[in-house]
């Protein structure tokens, strides 16, 4: 099992730990994660650390896919795996219907067709197996609609071919999740249950029949994002987990259209995750926090003083050894938190 560390995205002013990544790469960590939302882009962050470290990967967790079209997406990835010696992960996401309308003025229309139709695109741009003819329910090349020319036709990728680029989705939806299985080569849900693999696998493993030719856990990178609070105080690290988790469940989306509220659902947690959501809705945020069950925080999390966290991290290692986890994503920025890591997975 791999390790790999999440930085998110910057508030008002950028701030890269340049530090902590290079120590994450003398250590041996596999990766280096960044985001986006409405503030930094997740390329540029990328591309700065891709140009200051020189053996550890990096990746986008997420691009959002109606933020640039495919074409854009595969010249992007194309040019960093040349410029940092294959180093880069292209890391989609399709994001929600507030940013995606409030912010990128498109439609958010059907993200698991949208995913679909823009990975079989990038990937026949990055093969340069000759141009690129495309027709497809969100993405048409060329496109011939309403407002174009008619001038438009069918091109290919000036760079050298670059099939090879992973390319992982950020994907917890039963539908997602197949769709993952069968075009991605990895996906990173929000939150695991190690323990409940099943929530995922059965959907992954479906996607994986798909797509055919041999594909499985074997080929196939599951590396989910792992919140962590290193506290003597275990009731204070739990607390401190809560509002990230309040907020998803409970304000990332409508009533009946929170793709974390219903995930929170299938670990387990319908009743929880039908107050927070209420409670979060009705601007009671503080309340929404408070209902976060302790025991979802601790299935996904890791929270304690560093003996409680050995401990916690059985399941996660005996999942890696089934294969049901590549690479664990941790969200740490303490430089002694990345060596207790180092020292208890690599």
């Amino acid at each position: 099992m791999r390790l790999g560390i999440l930085l998110g995205y910057s508030g008002k002013r950028i701030h890269l730990p340049l530090d902590l990544i290079r120590q994450a790469e003398s250590m041996g960590y596999d990766s280096v994660w960044t985001a986006e939302s409405y503030g930094n882009d997740a390329v540029t962050a990328a591309t700065w650390i891709l140009a200051q470290t020189e053996k550890i990967r990096v990746g986008t967790a997420i691009m959002q896919m109606p933020a640039r079209t495919p074409a854009m997406a595969a010249m992007t990835a194309m040019s960093l795996d040349q410029m940092s010696g294959g180093r880069f992960i292209a890391g989609l996401g399709a994001s929600g219907p507030q940013v995606v309308e409030g912010w990128h003025g498109v439609p958010y229309g059907k993200p698991v067709t949208r995913t679909r139709e823009y990975i079989k695109i990038m990937r026949a741009i990055m093969a340069r197996e000759g141009p690129v003819e495309f027709q497809g329910d969100i993405y048409q090349m060329p496109n011939c609609g309403p407002g174009t020319t008619g001038l438009g036709k069918p091109l290919k990728s000036i760079l050298d071919p670059s099939p090879n680029i992973p390319i992982y989705t950020a994907s917890i939806t039963p539908a997602g999740l197949r769709c993952a299985g069968e075009m991605a080569d990895g996906v990173f849900p929000v939150w695991m249950d190690p323990r409940q693999f099943h929530v995922l696998g059965e959907h992954l493993e479906a996607g994986f029949a798909k797509a055919g030719g041999g594909k499985s856990l074997d080929n196939f990178d599951i590396s989910p994002f792992v919140f962590v609070a290193v506290n003597d105080d275990v009731a204070a690290g739990i607390d401190s987990l809560r509002p990230g988790l309040a907020l998803y469940i409970g304000g990332m989306g409508a009533k009946g259209k929170n793709f974390y509220h219903d995930y929170a659902a299938r670990l387990g947690f319908a009743e929880a995750a039908d107050e927070i959501q209420d409670l979060y809705l009705a601007g009671k945020h503080a309340e929404a926090c408070a209902a976060v069950p302790t025991e979802l925080v601790d299935a996904v999390a890791l929270v304690g003083p560093r003996e409680r966290i050995r401990e916690r991290l059985v399941p996660w290692k005996e999942a890696g050894e089934r294969g049901e986890i590549g690479t664990l994503l941790l969200g740490v920025h303490d430089p002694s938190v990345l060596e207790f890591f180092a020292s208890e997975i690599l």
